[in-house]
């Protein structure tokens, strides 16, 4: 069982920046692929980006490649997501998941997700 709580969204304006923190409990959270989606209103979930557990091997959606960056820490159990150069269509409710294969995108490889934070991207 893997518990997952997200931290670090908020509003901020185009153009700027914000760093989402995933915080996991369990002993396993190494053994995880780790990804991020998000739900913007009105709109399916959507894969965002993806690392595997070793943290060495990443995916990206096309629509945030060169702005955003996944990374994770293995002994404090904690992936991140830094957001740069923000847009107003990234406003959505971003989620952490737990999967066990990183360049499947698709939901039906989430085993585990978070309850998510919300970020809104002012114009």
């Amino acid at each position: 069982q893997v518990q997952l709580v997200e931290s670090g969204g908020g509003l901020v304006q185009a153009g700027g920046s914000l760093r989402l923190s995933c915080a996991a409990s369990g002993r396993t959270f190494s053994s995880y692929d780790m990804k991020w989606f998000r739900q913007a209103p009105g709109k399916e979930r959507e894969f965002v980006a993806a690392i595997s557990g070793g943290g060495g091997s990443t995916r990206y959606v096309d629509s945030v490649k060169g702005r955003f960056t996944i990374s994770r820490d293995n002994a404090k159990n904690t992936v991140n997501l830094q957001m740069n150069s923000l847009k107003p269509e990234d406003t959505a409710v971003y989620y952490c998941a737990a999967g066990t294969t990183y360049y499947i995108t698709s939901i039906q490889d989430v085993y585990y997700w978070g309850i998510g934070t919300l970020v809104t991207v002012s114009s």
